[in-house]
């Protein structure tokens, strides 16, 4: 897991060309800048979705550099630099750096540490905006901290979203996993229940509720649903 943009702030112009074409090669889209204050004067400095730092720069250093980055961004920072010293490796994580790297270091590590970090940040950012479903207790837990308790209908309903990752779920596999195929009006009847469902969850949070119905196919859970 890459993430699709990087800013590469170095004055080796060498090791950056280098290794600004090997992250390209992996489908990455890379900036360079040499200088610190080329980055913020660039018009949208905080937008990258990551970004590699080096310690001894123009401008401002590397370590105030990153501060300025983590008062506008949660964006994944990397630090590639030959800088020594006991000290540097605490003011780089205090800075706000995700992870340090002593060069001479290889492009395929760089490229591993890129790919750990984002791979985090990501599933951090997966898990603090996901619905939560606990089949222990029976409940749904929203992004903003509401608990929705399930019963055994509906817990069985939010087990086949979580099972279907995001897509479609057919109004037959619901109905059968429901236990309401055989009756009379199946398709009444697991609209009634999600109906249901749906005005549980809108009593306790004033977030949109994300399952949402696919017309003439079934339905769907339109937001990361996690098992708890």
């Amino acid at each position: 897991m890459l993430p699709r943009t990087i800013a590469l702030v170095d004055d080796d112009p060498e090791y950056s060309e280098f290794l600004a074409q090997h992250l390209r090669g992996r489908g990455v889209e890379v900036q360079l800048y040499a200088d610190s204050s080329d980055l913020l004067a660039a018009g949208s400095p905080y937008l990258y979705e990551f970004y590699v730092v080096d310690l001894m720069l123009p401008g401002v250093d590397g370590v105030e550099l990153i501060r300025i980055l983590r008062k506008r961004t949660d964006a994944g920072v990397l630090v590639v630099s030959g800088r020594l010293g006991a000290e540097v490796f605490a003011d780089v994580v205090n800075a706000g750096a995700d992870m340090y790297l002593m060069k001479p270091v290889t492009f395929e590590q760089v490229e591993l540490a890129v790919r750990a970090v984002h791979r985090r940040i990501v599933t951090t950012a997966k898990t603090a905006t996901a619905w939560k479903v606990d089949a222990v207790r029976s409940t749904l837990t929203t992004p903003d901290g509401q608990v929705v308790d399930l019963n055994a209908t509906d817990l069985s309903l939010m087990q086949c979203f979580l099972e279907a990752g995001g897509a479609v779920v057919a109004r037959d596999l619901l109905s059968e996993r429901l236990g309401i195929a055989a009756a009379g009006d199946s398709a009444n009847n697991l609209h009634a229940t999600i109906y249901r469902l749906r005005r549980r969850i809108e009593r306790a949070t004033p977030l949109a509720v994300p399952l949402q119905s696919q017309q003439r196919v079934g339905y769907v859970f339109k937001a990361p649903l996690v098992s708890a």
